[in-house]
């Protein structure tokens, strides 16, 4: 695909070690998005590699600085597919410095537990990212 929007995002985990939380993040636009969870991220931008698309998108949206860990693969060199035109490559990611805030996109953020799957599935997620949450609690699962 010529031209896909290449997207980041960030399964913000307690611990990357041992993840029993998860941060997520309420949209508060696009109006068919609004009101949904999804991982927090954004858009690469041109000349930016991957990895620093993320740490500025979570330094814009939440405040924080992070400590990324391992990819969460979809099985596509692209990433997750969103729509068409784009796809999202997921890191997992650990708090270095700064407390979540709602700064920008999110009206809420809120800590889920990834040890009861019913929590996390039970979100109201954008269809996109619902594929991804599953495959984050199948990696927890392996971990434990």
């Amino acid at each position: 695909m010529t031209g896909l929007i290449n997207v980041v995002g960030a399964a913000v985990v307690d611990s990357l070690d041992a993840p029993a939380r998860l941060l997520v993040a309420r949209r508060t636009a696009p109006p068919q998005f609004a009101g949904m969870w999804e991982f927090p991220g954004g858009k690469v931008e041109e000349g930016e590699s991957a990895e620093a698309a993320l740490h500025r998108e979570l330094a814009e949206e939440l405040g924080v600085t992070v400590r990324l860990g391992a990819e969460l693969e979809s099985g596509e060199a692209a990433g997750w597919p969103l729509n068409e035109r784009a796809a999202m490559r997921v890191w997992l990611a650990e708090l270095a410095e700064g407390t979540p805030r709602a700064l920008e996109d999110h009206d809420e953020l809120r800590w889920v537990s990834l040890l009861d799957d019913e929590e996390a599935l039970g979100l109201a997620w954008i269809p996109a990212d619902f594929p991804i949450v599953r495959a984050l609690l199948e990696r927890v699962t392996a971990l434990a």
